[in-house]
C-alpha cells in the first residue's frame, strides 16, 4: 500500500531533477565532426577547413562556406594569410553564396592553391574576406593529399619528395611478454 503512494511522490521528485538542469549544457551545443577547423562567428560559416598537400610548400586550401542570411547572398572575396609568413593563395575567383546556400571549395577542382612556408603538420592562421565587411580568421591545418583528403591537391610543385600515403608500421603489437596467444 506504500509503495503506491510512494512511486507518484518519486516520479514527481525526478522529474523536478531532471528538469532543472538548464539548456545551455554542452549537449545543447553545435557540434560538427570535422578534421578541419570550423568558425562560427559570422554570418557564414566556415566549415572543415585544410590545406591539402602532396609535398611541402604547395597545397590546396578547401573548405565549406555556408551562408545563413535567409534573405541576402554574400560574397566570397578572398584570402589572405594573417602574420609573417611567406605563403600566398592564387588569385581567388569570387563567388557569391545565395540566401541559407552553401559553396563548397572541396569540390573537385574548386579548391584554391596555395604556395609558401608549410608542411604536413603545420597550422597556418588564414583570414577569409566577404563582401559584408566581415572578416573570418582561423587556424587551419595542413594535411597530406592522402586517406579521406586523397585527389584534392590541385597544386603545382612543391618542394621535394611528395608524402607518403603508406601506413607506418606499429612500434608495438598489442601482445604482453610472455603472453601466449
Amino acid at each position: 500500500m506504500h509503495m503506491r503512494r510512494l512511486t507518484p511522490v518519486l516520479a514527481l521528485a525526478m522529474a523536478a531533477t531532471l528538469s532543472s538542469c538548464g539548456f545551455d549544457n554542452a549537449t545543447d551545443r553545435v557540434y560538427t565532426p570535422a578534421a578541419g577547423s570550423i568558425a562560427r562567428d559570422a554570418s557564414v560559416d566556415v566549415l572543415s577547413a585544410v590545406i591539402v598537400s602532396k609535398a611541402p610548400g604547395a597545397g590546396t586550401f578547401i573548405a565549406g562556406l555556408s551562408n545563413n542570411s535567409g534573405s541576402e547572398s554574400v560574397t566570397f572575396e578572398g584570402i589572405r594569410p594573417v602574420g609573417d609568413t611567406t605563403i600566398t593563395f592564387e588569385d581567388v575567383e569570387p563567388a557569391t553564396i545565395p540566401p541559407l546556400g552553401f559553396e563548397n571549395l572541396s569540390e573537385q577542382g574548386n579548391g584554391i592553391p596555395v604556395t609558401g612556408d608549410f608542411r604536413a603538420g603545420d597550422f597556418v592562421t588564414v583570414e577569409l574576406s566577404f563582401d559584408t565587411g566581415e572578416d573570418v580568421e582561423l587556424d587551419i591545418a595542413v594535411v597530406t593529399d592522402c586517406d579521406e583528403f586523397d585527389g584534392f591537391d590541385i597544386s603545382e610543385g612543391g618542394e621535394g619528395e611528395e608524402y607518403d600515403c603508406e601506413a607506418i608500421e606499429p612500434l608495438y603489437d598489442g601482445r604482453y611478454e610472455g603472453y601466449e596467444g
